[in-house]
């Protein structure tokens, strides 16, 4: 998660005057092409207080100034967390994740709902939300291609200085042993609930997840 939230949060400061904050913040949502939900309202709909979502409010704003944020920006962003690879093909997989709208843009809500879910939800909510990003068709169910695409991103993207070692079938042997544990009946794609209970009931599985939630 550093990587998304250190970003748009790495060029905020607290103030000392939470009522200059208020107005400063009021006048800079009218100001953005996209003016984003009240933050009472989205401090209702997530498990952000009203300050933290102020806070995150005015990163999102320092990189996308237009209050939306398209697939490209998004890449260049996450790119300068991970010099040492490639992490292109893993932020857009990310990208389509947070794009719950699917029209190509994600604007403030998206990013905090998703946000919440990874840093404040349960384990259940942060496992049924790295189910759909590696749903990548969006059919309901994983298959191996799909779950091989998202793992060689997250090699590819964390690169040669992480993994000095890694040959090129470690991606494929990693999603074929976890495969096997999650597809219980055998029917070659793995359900939400296969993928939920299979990682709950391994903790290695889970530690995996983890892992790949922390490249968030």
């Amino acid at each position: 998660m550093g990587a998304v939230v250190g970003t748009l949060t790495m060029q905020t400061r607290q103030r000392p005057s939470r009522a200059r904050d208020k107005v400063d913040d009021e006048l800079e949502m009218t100001m953005v092409s996209h003016r984003p939900e009240g933050l009472e309202q989205l401090e209702a709909q997530t498990n952000f207080t009203k300050q933290e979502l102020q806070v995150l409010y005015r990163g999102f704003k320092n990189e996308c100034p237009s209050g939306v944020v398209n697939e490209e920006t998004f890449k260049h962003i996450y790119a300068q967390f991970f010099p040492h690879g490639d992490a292109s093909t893993y932020a857009h997989y990310l990208f389509n994740a947070f794009d719950t709208r699917n029209n190509g843009s994600i604007k403030f809500e998206d990013f905090v709902m998703g946000l919440s879910t990874l840093l404040r939800g349960t384990v259940r909510d942060k496992l049924e939300w790295t189910f759909h990003l590696y749903d990548i068709n969006r059919d309901g169910f994983i298959n191996r291609e799909e779950m091989t695409e998202i793992v060689r991103a997250i090699y590819d993207m964390m690169g040669k200085y992480t993994y000095p070692a890694l040959k090129g079938d470690v991606p494929k042997q990693h999603v074929d042993t976890f495969f096997e544990k999650m597809d219980k009946n055998k029917d070659g794609v793995v359900t939400l609930e296969e993928f939920v209970i299979a990682c709950q009931e391994d903790e290695n599985m889970m530690r995996s997840m983890q892992l790949f939630e922390n490249v968030m």
